[in-house]
C-alpha cells in the first residue's frame, strides 16, 4: 500500500514538473523606434500576433519599449523579433530576452547600428487635419535631402517616411515638418509658425 502511494506520488511530480516545463516562457524586451501613437502600437501588436503563443503584450508609446513572452519550446530567436518589427513598418533600436532556463541574450550594438544604414522607413505621428496639410507635411519632409518616399495620412495622422539614414535621420525631417507648422511626436512647431496656417488647418495641439 505505501509502495502503491509512493509510486503515485512520483507520478505525480513527475507529471507535473512536465507541466510547468511545457508552461515555460522565454520574456522578450524590444525597444522600438518610430511609435507615435496607439494607432501604431495596435499595428506592432497585430504584427506580433502571427507568433501564434504570444501572451503577454506590453507597449509603452512614450518610451518604445515593448515586451512579450513566447512559449520556450518554440526557440523564437532575437533575429525574428527583428525581422517582425521591421515587417510592422518600425526599426528595433535594442532586443533582449530572457530564456525560460535563466540564459539572457542580448542583440549586439555593432549589428543593430548596421541595420540604421542605408534606407530604412519610419512611421511618426505628425498632427494635421486636412488635404493641404497633407500637401504641407509631405512637401516639408520630402524637401530633406535623402528622403525618397513619403505620406501622410489624415486619418490616423500618420506620416510614413522613407530616407538614406546615411544623408538624413528622423529628428531632422521631424524638425523640418514642424518648422512647416506641424506638430511631430517629438517636436513641437513653433507658435508663430502654426498662427500662418490657414483656419482649416488648424489642428488641435499635441501635448508634450
Amino acid at each position: 500500500m505505501k509502495k502503491s502511494i509512493i509510486v503515485s506520488v512520483i507520478v505525480m511530480l513527475m507529471m507535473v514538473t512536465t507541466a510547468v516545463a511545457q508552461e515555460g516562457r522565454d520574456k522578450f524586451m524590444v525597444q522600438v523606434d518610430g511609435l507615435g501613437c496607439p494607432f501604431c502600437a495596435y499595428g506592432l501588436e497585430k504584427k506580433f500576433k502571427e507568433f501564434k503563443g504570444i501572451k503577454n503584450v506590453k507597449i509603452d508609446i512614450e518610451t518604445g519599449d515593448f515586451s512579450f513572452s513566447y512559449p520556450a519550446e518554440k526557440a523564437l530567436t532575437l533575429t525574428d523579433v527583428e525581422k517582425q518589427v521591421e515587417k510592422a513598418g518600425y526599426t528595433p533600436i535594442t532586443a533582449k530576452v530572457e530564456r525560460a532556463n535563466g540564459k539572457i541574450e542580448e542583440a549586439a550594438t555593432a549589428e543593430m547600428s548596421k541595420k540604421t544604414q542605408g534606407t530604412v522607413s519610419k512611421n511618426v505621428m505628425v498632427a494635421g487635419n486636412c488635404a493641404m496639410c497633407e500637401a504641407r507635411i509631405t512637401k516639408a519632409a520630402g524637401a530633406v535631402k535623402g528622403v525618397s518616399d513619403v505620406s501622410w495620412d489624415k486619418d490616423t495622422k500618420i506620416m510614413k517616411v522613407s530616407f538614406d539614414a546615411g544623408l538624413t535621420s528622423i529628428q531632422e525631417i521631424e524638425k523640418e515638418v514642424a518648422v512647416a507648422g506641424h506638430d511631430t511626436k517629438k517636436h513641437q512647431a513653433h507658435t508663430d509658425d502654426y498662427r500662418k496656417l490657414p483656419a482649416c488647418c488648424k489642428y488641435e495641439r499635441l501635448k508634450y
